[in-house]
This record gives structure tokens, C-alpha cells and sequence, in this order.
């Protein structure tokens, strides 16, 4: 599936003072706020989220609909250091995954995942990362 929605629920979400959070606002249209099946961990001063099979594990975000999605695709691939010439494994994966909005719809939309081992990482129980 070739989407055109993109799920954020770190530093690229409304309200984040970074030029990535900017591009992303300006580019693409704010469908609203969603959620998916996963835990959230506080890598640093950013998030990671993890897919899980527990459905009482949920994280919070947002939904975009990308205007030129494989240029921007590309520019979030770089800024989550997952493009072309980045050596493996990655700390995130663009993955497709399951979200579902507020009134319940569901799409599949692109986001990135963690890719390195969470032990040690704080998990974000509530799935909102609050830090700003």
C-alpha cells in the first residue's frame, strides 16, 4: 500500500518549535489527532515507539496527509537518519501501521518506529510524550 498519511507522535507534532515540525505543518494537512497500538519509550529528548499486540497499549498522536509525499518522505527519512546511506540497523524503520482517529476511523499510514533494543529505555506508559 502507497500512503499519503503520515502518523507523528514525537518532535514533529503541532507545537514542537523545530524546523522539522514546520516543514511538516506547512506541507501537509492536519487530519487530526490518532492513535495506534504500540509502547512509547523516551530514547533522549525524543520518543520511540515500538508496535505491540496488546490492545491496551496505545499511543497518542497526530495524522497528516503529505501534499508531495515522496519528497517529504524523503526529508523525514533524513531528519530520522533511516534514508539512503545510513548505515544498518538504523534507529528508526518507516513502516506502514494500523491508526485510528478520534471518531474511530481507521488508515494506514507511515511512521516511524524504533529500531534499537528499548531495556534500558524509561517507557512513556500514558503513550502521550508530553516533553516540550
Amino acid at each position: 500500500m502507497i500512503s499519503d498519511r503520515l502518523f507523528v507522535y514525537g518532535t514533529l507534532m503541532r507545537g514542537f518549535d523545530h524546523p522539522m515540525a514546520r516543514l511538516l505543518s506547512r506541507s501537509a494537512d492536519f487530519l487530526g489527532e490518532a492513535r495506534c497500538r504500540g509502547r512509547l519509550y523516551r530514547v533522549k529528548h525524543y520518543p520511540g515507539l515500538v508496535l505491540s499486540d496488546d490492545p491496551a497499549d496505545v499511543v497518542f498522536g497526530e495524522l497528516y496527509r503529505l501534499r508531495a509525499r515522496d519528497a517529504l518522505l524523503d526529508e523525514f527519512d533524513m531528519y530520522e537518519a533511516c534514508g539512503a546511506g545510513f548505515p544498518e540497523p538504523t534507529e528508526y524503520v518507516r513502516r506502514m501501521l494500523q491508526v485510528s482517529l478520534h471518531d474511530g476511523t481507521a488508515t494506514g499510514a507511515w511512521s516511524y518506529l524504533y529500531n534499537w533494543p528499548v531495556a534500558r529505555l524509561p517507557r512513556i506508559a500514558s503513550g502521550r510524550f508530553l516533553a516540550r
